[in-house]
């Protein structure tokens, strides 16, 4: 991808045009468009089927797909359908307006009818073909204008799927920045003309040089660029090559648009969320692991993807792609090791909406809970691995002989090699394994490969970074108040290591060389020393910026 000069919004346009041409959209220049039926005479301008400005849906397109995509449907219940998507939402807000139109595209329109006999009949039309991308009709438009209850405004890029607008792009001059774009134009938009924002699954902001992609919610700190086009880490000429590249390709643009959009509900109201492309990437590796499952014999692999760059969404889009995507009667069995982590995920996954209201009651809050769980048929289960003990030494059960069932263990180098993880996999001999960490494997590494397998995706602390999906971290050293006066600290450990099998003798000798350390390390006075020490650096730390 290339333009002509790199100050020019409109040959940045035309670049862009060329690319979405290139990968298999329709383009088309919209500024001089006629409205109306039938084109004007002697205009030279498109026709893309409007009667005026206000409208957002090209009606003969969408039309043209329903029929195509239903063929044993009668015409009547195109018009239902259509009467449904283009139904007046303004008393909604833009979020809520948002997910109940893209529920009926990833689910198909609900119509009723009456069939030759009279018996009336329920059906859903089918409005996108998800499964087959060349069934579906894709238009790119460049100057789209649209009238809202007051304004008119001309939208830089709109892309059209089977004739609804799911993708808007803003794009700036190279000199500007990208962030004005979402605080100058998005945002007006979003005020002036709401309605085309009803339909819109994605929003690309770019000046060439920085691209960035979001929701019709996401803050402008939530917009995050897309670095790779392929797991091959495949890069474009420049960033916008590599965004569009890299989620514009329509079986990819469709892919992302199903499966790896989330809608959670937030104290601010609900918040659109779209996969960042590390998720992305990461989800679709391990996704190609359950394809070879058979062959890894149900060794998934590791999925490292460092603290606060999402793991426990990257989590959900991969449990929900394989239950839409993959045939089977999946069950997803969540295991942590700490309450806090076991509440903080399946308020996440009931957050998301992933949790029916009907499974309300799958967070196994007993051993014996547990064992009801795995034995009946769930989409998900949530528990505590130590809820998987015994009493005495009395051989856990087993619970179920089912191969469709993945375990998703959440920091999985911790608790995952002892007599719990013993008795879960006893409980489920034929379960395939799958570990989410935030923390780099190296105690225990080889033991957490027999496990899980090699690592499926990693994204470390460095790439996050580069990524801004989190914030740096600065670290100064501070003054310590227990200083190491041993200096043959390591011969004495390594005189410890070798004696490998201790006897009680031995194990009360280390006690001993070991507890006058520890009492001094937490001595009251000391600990109180290191609190004040912490209080004075955040009080008179000032701030940092390196953005």
């Amino acid at each position: 991808m290339s333009y002509t000069s790199p100050d020019a919004e409109a040959a940045l346009e035309e670049a862009t045009l060329a690319l979405f041409a290139e990968l298999g959209w329709e383009t088309v220049n919209a500024y001089d468009e006629v409205y109306g039926e039938t084109p004007g005479a002697g205009t030279g301008g498109p026709h893309l089927g409007r009667e005026t400005r206000n409208e957002v849906i090209l009606r003969p397109r969408l039309e043209a797909a329903l029929a195509h995509l239903n063929p044993d449907l009668p015409p009547e219940t195109f018009q239902q359908a259509i009467e449904q998507l283009t139904r007046d939402r303004s008393a909604m807000t833009p979020a809520h307006a948002n997910r109940e139109i893209y529920r009926l595209l990833k689910e198909g329109i609900p119509v009723t009818f009456r069939d030759a006999d009279g018996e009336e009949r329920f059906e859903r039309v089918r409005v996108i073909d998800w499964g087959n991308p060349v069934n579906n009709d894709f238009l790119l438009v460049q100057q789209f204008w649209v009238t809202g209850d007051t304004y008119t405004r001309r939208a830089d890029l709109v892309g059209f799927v089977n004739g609804l607008p799911l993708l808007f792009g803003e794009l700036k001059a190279h000199h500007r920045r990208v962030e004005n774009a979402y605080h100058r134009n998005l945002s007006d938009y979003k005020d002036t003309i709401p309605h085309i924002f009803w339909y819109n699954a994605l929003v690309i902001l770019s000046n060439g040089s920085d691209s960035r992609m979001g929701t019709i919610t996401s803050e402008w700190e939530h917009f995050s660029p897309w670095k790779k086009i392929n797991s091959e880490g495949e890069e474009g000429v420049i960033s916008l090559d590599t965004l569009v590249r890299g989620t514009c390709q329509p079986a990819r643009f469709l892919d992302i648009v199903e499966n790896f959009v989330l809608y959670q509900e937030e104290r601010g109201g609900l918040a659109k969320l779209v996969a960042q492309n590390h998720q992305y990437l990461g989800v679709e590796s391990a996704i190609e692991a359950v394809r070879q499952i058979e062959e890894n014999q149900g060794r998934l692999g590791v999925f490292w993807h460092t603290q606060g760059s999402g793991k426990s969404f990257a989590m959900i889009f991969f449990s929900q792609k394989i239950l839409r995507k993959l045939p089977g009667n999946w069950t997803f069995v969540v295991i942590t090791d700490r309450i806090d982590l076991d509440d903080q995920i399946y308020k996440r996954f009931a957050r998301c909406g992933v949790v029916t209201e009907a499974e309300k009651r799958v967070r196994a809050q007993s051993g014996a809970h547990l064992k009801q769980l795995l034995r009946e048929d769930h989409r998900y289960v949530f528990t505590l691995i130590h809820k998987f003990g015994t009493s005495g030494a009395k051989r856990y059960p087993r619970l179920s002989d089912r191969s469709d069932i993945i375990v998703m263990t959440d920091e999985a180098h911790r608790s995952q090699y002892d007599i719990l993880a013993m008795n879960m996999r006893h409980a489920l001999p034929n379960a395939a394994f799958i570990g989410f960490t935030a923390t780099p494997l190296v105690v225990g590494e080889e033991k957490t490969r027999e496990v899980f397998g090699d690592y499926v995706s990693i994204y470390n602390f460095k790439q996050s970074i580069e990524d801004r999906a989190t914030v740096p971290l600065y670290y100064e050293n501070r003054v310590p108040e227990v200083q190491l006066t041993n200096e043959q600290l390591n011969e004495d450990m390594q005189r410890l290591l070798e004696e490998a099998e201790l006897d009680d003798a031995q194990e009360a000798m280390l006690t001993r060389e070991f507890s006058r350390e520890y009492q001094v390390i937490t001595r009251d006075d000391r600990l109180e020393k290191v609190a004040e020490d912490i209080v004075d650096h955040f009080i008179n730390r000032g701030y940092l910026v390196d953005w």
